[in-house]
């Protein structure tokens, strides 16, 4: 092959790739921190103008769409309590099919049986629900394999029921269950095993069953030994790390073992209620943990091991911190959503120097995330107000879209080149049809 025929197969390989829609294949997106390179997306839309589509759904959940390609997949409860897994057509929100995956929808709080995320990986679609109920569908609906790790490891001991999602990153599934270990505190818990573990669970997308289980051991008590985070693989100075938050601390671990490669703690102040809801975000070799109820935000120097000192810890944010949204990282920025004060800062992501912060002038609490695309970020309140803002070096609102449909605790995912939108009663599909 001379030079000239391979730049040209070199262009048309870039051209290629520049062409191809980015998928949204699980929780926060495709970099696993809540943004995605679509380009295209409207900075205003109303309930009239701009929507491709507008697909009814049977009941209420936090979940947040996955889509890959023309699949759009939704997990929700409906009227008679079923745990089902949708899946729609992107192109015009039709059901392809639907699931109906488990049994004895709940709600506690703002919290219900249907709260985690799907994932997928272009073949498989992988659900869990807060019964504990584990499966693995493929794209035409046919179940691949179906388990309850309720019933393999007791029912979850968490005060506001299960709401992590379902990890899937280099040909492994990851759950995580941090819990209290007395189910007595909880009569929704209670059943005949013993004592509940905090643990980090590793299974094969192909089979369901375990490749590992590690007990990742916590200081905390009480309710703040809970967390509904997901965890998000990182590669950094150690090497590929799977990341999660809880128990007042942030962990590093082993992929092929789970074993423990580091862990530091996230505040100094100990409480007995200090239950963990963000996420871990990433980057240029920080890892950036969120503690609740007022606590910072706190970025984490990578490649330290065993149990990390206060020198660690390369800044921390208290002023407006999140409780209950995880950060985005997006333009080289880290973008902070106090969902209760209303409040979004933007940060230097090296150094935690804030850039700017301003009110999205809306009365009604978020309780989502934050996404960021094409320069722009979509915040969604829980009354179903949408937030347009600009990534840019200032605060700018671009747009406020009052969809009247909440409760709202879903964020936006952005997938083809159009926004997927979540309320109470139906999912928005924003964008060029």
């Amino acid at each position: 092959m001379n030079r000239f025929t391979f730049a040209l197969l070199a262009a048309h390989t870039l051209t290629a790739h520049t062409l191809t829609a980015e998928n949204w294949p699980q929780w926060r997106g495709p970099a696993f921190n809540g943004s995605s390179p679509e380009t295209g997306l409207p900075a205003s839309f109303s309930k009239t103008e701009g929507i491709a589509w507008v697909a009814p759904l049977p009941g209420l959940s936090g979940a947040s769409p996955a889509v890959w390609g023309d699949h759009v997949f939704v997990t929700s409860p409906d009227a008679q309590k079923n745990l089902l897994l949708l899946c729609l057509n992107r192109k015009d929100g039709s059901v392809r099919w639907q699931k109906q995956v488990a049994v004895g929808d709940r709600a506690i709080g703002k919290n219900n049986m249907a709260s985690p995320s799907p994932s997928t990986d272009g073949q498989s679609v992988f659900v869990m629900f807060g019964t504990g109920d584990l499966a693995a569908f493929d794209f035409a609906g046919k179940e691949l394999w179906h388990r309850n790790l309720a019933h393999d490891f007791g029912k979850f001991s968490l005060m506001w029921l299960y709401g992590a999602s379902p990890l899937l990153d280099g040909g492994k599934l990851y759950v995580p269950v941090l819990q209290r270990e007395d189910p007595r505190a909880y009569p929704h818990a209670i059943d005949d095993k013993p004592a509940r573990e905090c643990f980090l669970l590793c299974v094969d997308p192909a089979t369901g069953k375990d490749l590992w289980r590690h007990v990742r051991v916590t200081d905390s008590t009480k309710e703040s030994s809970e967390a509904y985070t997901t965890p998000i693989p990182y590669e950094g100075k150690n090497g590929r790390e799977i990341l999660i938050v809880g128990g007042d601390h942030v962990s590093g671990h082993n992929p092929a073992t789970g074993a423990e490669i580091w862990r530091a703690r996230l505040y100094d102040k100990h409480d007995d209620w200090y239950r963990i809801v963000t996420s871990p975000v990433t980057y240029a070799g920080l890892i950036f943990a969120t503690g609740p109820k007022g606590q910072p935000v706190v970025a984490v120097r990578d490649g330290g091991k065993g149990t990390l000192s206060e020198s660690a810890i390369a800044w921390s944010f208290r002023d407006a911190p999140t409780d209950w949204s995880t950060p985005l990282v997006f333009q080289n920025k880290l973008f902070v959503l106090d969902g209760g004060k209303r409040v979004l800062s933007c940060l230097d992501p090296q150094t935690g120097e804030k850039k700017w912060q301003g009110s999205l002038a809306i009365p009604d609490t978020i309780w989502s995330s934050p996404s960021g695309a094409d320069g722009k970020i979509y915040c969604l309140s829980e009354k179903g107000t949408v937030v347009v803002l600009s990534a840019g070096d200032e605060f700018k609102i671009l747009a406020t879209i009052a969809l009247d449909e909440g409760p709202c605790r879903s964020s936006i995912a952005i997938a083809q080149g159009q926004l997927f939108i979540r309320t109470a009663q139906n999912l928005y599909c924003v964008g060029k049809k």
